[in-house]
């Protein structure tokens, strides 16, 4: 890269989520390359992260957009749209379905627009006849060929696919746009464990990482619980999060005299610290577009017991870094939980390979490929 390049990545707020802690870290990895100037454009104020190394790249520019079927569109968007124009950036980058369509609402032809695709947005979902009976469906294909015509109007978009699932489900549902598979990447270096002694406490601390919502399915892992704690098994269960399921848990926690065994921990920002004191990773997403947390979990030397969540498949490799099951079965859940912590060294040779697996999703590398997608010599902008 001779020249130097601009970049703006776009995203709703800097809330804890999955979503936003990549971003956190690309811009901070991309910050330090050479020749690139780097600014990270916030739709609202609202962040709950430790932001202190970037915050010199963070703009806070509010902007909205309000769509009707009836009534005239509404949109708040002229400072995004100068913010644009000042910076004249080679590349926008934008994450989440608020900022892709709010961002889209400007115009600005001359960079080249990317669309991350974190999870698989039902707003994209192709036409059918359920469409017209529904009016959730109906909002979203109005939404999409709002967004499509944007689209055309800034000459084009390029989606990134996080997993397998959502490269497949962008390709048949955002043609005729390109989708390029670039898996998700983790700050390897923080979440790694260089410790290998011996633990002198023979208590199994399970732990999940999660924001507390019906589809992360945390209610499954107290049915888990519950079993393990009728097999007599000496264990822990903490979970890192929050959200609008709390009351939820803590009743159930509550109705299965779980208190001894469950910890709530809320959200947390050194989760490494916690995935260090732990054994193995839980996970019961019942829709995952990718899996952050399991790659965090396993770069900590954790092996993973994860429901399909159909992309966390791209990191589950059977009996090597963990194991997957493909039905919402407790009994087995809890059985393989045991079945492996019994097992010092196959529990081993897994931790092993997880920390090993976990590297090549290290963002030094992501970078790099994220770098050279910006840059390919298609694009003559740059």
């Amino acid at each position: 890269m001779n020249h130097p390049i601009n970049i703006v990545h776009i995203i709703p707020n800097l809330r804890k989520g999955g979503a936003e802690r990549l971003v956190i870290d690309i811009v901070s990895k991309l910050s330090k390359k050479d020749n690139v100037n780097i600014r990270l454009v916030l739709l609202e104020n609202k962040i709950e992260f430790d932001v202190v190394n970037i915050k010199q790249f963070i703009h806070i520019v509010q902007s909205s957009i309000k769509l009707s079927f009836t009534k005239k569109n509404k949109f708040e968007i002229d400072t995004l749209q100068s913010f644009i124009n000042d910076f004249r950036p080679n590349i926008i980058h934008t994450h989440l379905f608020e900022a892709e369509i709010i961002s889209r609402s400007c115009y600005y032809p001359h960079a080249r627009w990317y669309s991350h695709c974190h999870n698989n947005m039902v707003q994209f979902r192709n036409f059918d006849i359920k469409t017209l009976f529904n009016k959730k469906y109906l909002t979203n294909y109005y939404e999409k060929k709002y967004l499509f015509k944007s689209y055309q109007k800034n000459g084009g978009t390029h989606f990134i696919a996080i997993s397998e699932d959502t490269n497949y489900y962008f390709e048949k549902n955002a043609k005729p746009y390109t989708v390029k598979l670039l898996q998700n990447a983790i700050n390897y270096k923080r979440f790694y464990k260089n410790e290998t002694s011996e633990k002198s406490d023979p208590t199994l601390k399970l732990i999940n990482v999660g924001s507390f919502q019906d589809k992360k399915n945390q209610v499954f892992l107290l049915e888990v619980a519950r079993i393990l704690q009728t097999k007599y098994c000496l264990f822990e269960m903490h979970f890192l999060g929050d959200g609008a399921n709390r009351n939820k848990l803590e009743q159930k926690i509550k109705e299965y005299q779980l208190g001894k065994f469950i910890f709530l921990h809320g959200n947390i920002e050194n989760v490494e610290k916690f995935l260090w004191q732990s054994d193995i990773y839980i996970h019961s997403a019942a829709n995952e577009s990718f899996g952050l947390a399991l790659l965090e979990a396993m770069a900590a030397g954790l092996p993973v017991i994860t429901l399909d969540g159909k992309g966390n498949r791209d990191l589950i490799e059977q009996g090597k870094n963990g194991y997957m099951l493909f039905e919402e079965d407790a009994e087995k859940f809890a059985d393989l939980i045991i079945e492996l912590w019994n097992d010092k060294n196959k529990y081993q040779e897994i931790s092993a390979y997880a920390q090993q697996f976990s590297k090549q999703f290290e963002m030094k590398n992501y970078c790099i490929k994220l770098l050279e997608t910006y840059t390919s010599s298609h694009n003559s902008s740059i």
